[in-house]
């Protein structure tokens, strides 16, 4: 239930199931979490996610894996705090994969910051140079930013890739 909640949007009734589970004794796992940190994501419930998120290590001794940090700089990112967002990126213990990168490209497109646009699509090229995913958002940026020949550079390249 928890799961269909965040899934379609209902994010304070996924949250409440989650502290009812929690009252009740019912041990969170790792996909849990997941669900319980993308409901507080789309709802922009950044302190609860934050609080969620802190819980999953220190009291449930679920140690963060890949999906969590997607979660996470995606909750970050989305309410505007993308220097937080980045940061946990170059902490996390593991490699980053694309979706983590994703995530920060696609606050940065909400929250305009070029640079960091700029850093998160080269690493989405990099992780999966075929796929336009990384593409098309930084040929938007050079293009918001005014930048046409870095733009005709990104398409050039999506082409010879492919």
């Amino acid at each position: 239930m928890l799961a269909g909640f965040a899934i379609h949007g209902h994010s304070n009734k996924a949250l409440e199931h989650f502290k009812q589970m929690c009252k009740e004794d019912i041990e969170p796992d790792d996909l849990t979490f997941v669900f319980v940190l993308s409901a507080c994501s789309h709802a922009g419930l950044v302190d609860e996610g934050m609080q969620c998120y802190g819980s999953m290590s220190e009291i449930y001794r679920i140690p963060a894996k890949l999906e969590h940090y997607a979660c996470m700089v995606d909750l970050l990112g989305c309410a505007g705090h993308l220097q937080e967002a980045e940061n946990m990126i170059k902490e996390m213990p593991c490699k980053p994969d694309v979706v983590v990168w994703k995530a920060l490209l696609n606050a940065r497109r909400m929250h305009g910051n070029v640079e960091m646009g700029e850093r998160a699509a080269q690493q989405v090229l990099e992780l999966h140079p075929e796929n336009p995913a990384g593409y098309v958002p930084l040929s938007h940026i050079y293009t918001a930013a005014g930048h046409c020949n870095l733009n005709e550079n990104v398409q050039w390249q999506r082409k010879e890739r492919g």
